[in-house]
């Protein structure tokens, strides 16, 4: 299984625990993760489902590109962390 990390950070404005999940993707890894904490998607995901402009994923230690993240392959023992992306100037 998948195991996905959130920063504490995302802690403070939703109850995202950590979890193991299956899938073959991110966005599959994603996908069972809100089924089994449906309150955190809208944290993670904009309405069209994509990532959200201020969400940083990595893949055991490598940042995703955020256009095709959720296309990402994992494996079994592979660790997603989400993070709050900082941006400004």
């Amino acid at each position: 299984m998948t195991a996905i990390t959130f920063a504490k950070a995302f802690r403070r404005h939703v109850d995202c625990p950590d979890d193991n999940v299956d899938g073959a993707t991110v966005g599959d890894a994603l996908d069972d993760y809100f089924t089994r904490h449906p309150a955190v998607r809208s944290y993670v995901l904009d309405d069209e489902g994509s990532l959200r402009r201020h969400v940083t994923v990595f893949v055991d230690g490598d940042q995703v590109d955020h256009r095709c993240g959720p296309a990402t392959a994992v494996g079994d023992s592979s660790v997603i962390h989400l993070f709050q992306a900082l941006s400004g100037g």
